[in-house]
């Protein structure tokens, strides 16, 4: 029997860093997962309250936002994958710097807003 020939394709030679890729990818997908459910969380918890209509536009907003903030982090996250996938393979990575301090700003953001909705209701 004749053993088989493995081709070395241009991925597998940098598998590790491939590896790593895939898992800051799949932590920022779960970072936006958990952004839109603790935003579920905060409108639950606001409907079993007694609410004037103020705070109930402000918990709207909240969840819109996350949602949206969700999403942007789901797209940049996969653009960037893309990009640190050829990035790897070509050696030219270069850390995707404004990106991560557009998300975390983000981030920051519907994080401030939740604290301030917990702290006036």
């Amino acid at each position: 029997m004749e053993k088989e020939q493995r081709q070395t394709t241009e991925d597998s030679k940098y598998i590790q860093q491939h590896l790593a890729n895939e898992r800051t990818f799949l932590a920022w997908i779960r970072t936006s997962i958990a952004v839109v459910g603790i935003a579920f969380l905060v409108i639950h918890l606001h409907e079993k309250s007694t609410s004037s209509a103020l705070s109930t536009a402000i918990v709207q907003w909240i969840g819109v936002l996350a949602v949206v903030i969700a999403i942007c982090t789901i797209i940049f996250s996969t653009v960037s994958y893309v990009i640190k996938t050829k990035q790897i393979n070509e050696q030219t990575f270069r850390p995707s710097r404004p990106l991560i301090w557009f998300l975390a700003a983000l981030l920051l953001l519907i994080t401030g807003l939740f604290g301030y909705y917990f702290s006036l209701f």
